[in-house]
């Protein structure tokens, strides 16, 4: 990777990073001054008013694999991935910084806002406060974390436009359903993508700024 590639994605990162906390600032004063209820009600009444039994199901599927012991699963999975076939020690450890930082995180806001869960329609019965949505939040790291690592080992386009539409449709599923299945505001959801870019952009900039002064193996001189 040439000096210039990276200095253009530490810029992209730090951006990343950037935006994704004022936007949580703003979804934040919204959330606490009280300003989304319509917003919220009125996107769970046209989630939810589509309810069959199928789509429960499908929605069930995608929450459990959002849930802590898939995302722990799966994160064993691909660190072996990660390790075994692609040899990149300090691409596990960002894996690792950004899944443990993210849940870390999540708790932390959680026991910040107390904000109670949605009482309208729940499909499924879970506690724990509400705002920000973990799944959602860990749903945006895992994913967005994965596109990044496995970008620059994919050689063609198409393979590129695959991993990031694979990404960004598993983060909305998960998203989506816990709206749907009633123990999340869509407010949550959002403020759970924003927190979750938050770290991740983070911790891709510190990543890189690493690889920058040449402390990470990924840096290669041309």
């Amino acid at each position: 990777m040439t000096a210039k590639t990276l200095k253009i994605q530490l810029t992209k990162a730090f951006l990343l990073s950037l935006l994704a906390v004022l936007g949580f600032g703003l979804v934040t004063i919204l959330v606490l001054g009280q300003k989304v209820a319509d917003f919220d009600t009125a996107i769970i009444n046209s989630v939810q008013q589509r309810e069959s039994p199928t789509l429960t199901a499908i929605m069930k599927f995608f929450t459990f694999i959002g849930s802590t012991p898939a995302v722990l699963g799966l994160s064993v999975i691909i660190l072996y991935l990660l390790y075994k076939y692609l040899h990149h020690r300090i691409e596990c450890v960002l894996f690792l910084a950004v899944m443990a930082g993210a849940a870390a995180l999540n708790q932390l806001l959680k026991m910040i806002f107390h904000r109670p869960r949605p009482d309208l329609h729940r499909l499924i019965e879970i506690t724990g406060y509400s705002f920000p949505s973990g799944h959602s939040m860990s749903a945006f790291a895992m994913y967005g974390v994965l596109t990044f690592l496995l970008w620059r080992h994919v050689p063609t386009r198409w393979g590129r436009a695959l991993i990031v539409l694979l990404g960004i449709a598993m983060t909305l599923m998960i998203g989506i359903s816990r709206i749907y299945l009633g123990v999340h505001y869509p407010s949550d959801v959002i403020g759970g993508y924003l927190a979750g870019g938050f770290w991740l952009g983070a911790s891709i900039w510190v990543y890189q700024w690493l690889a920058e002064r040449g402390m990470s193996p990924q840096v290669q001189p041309r």
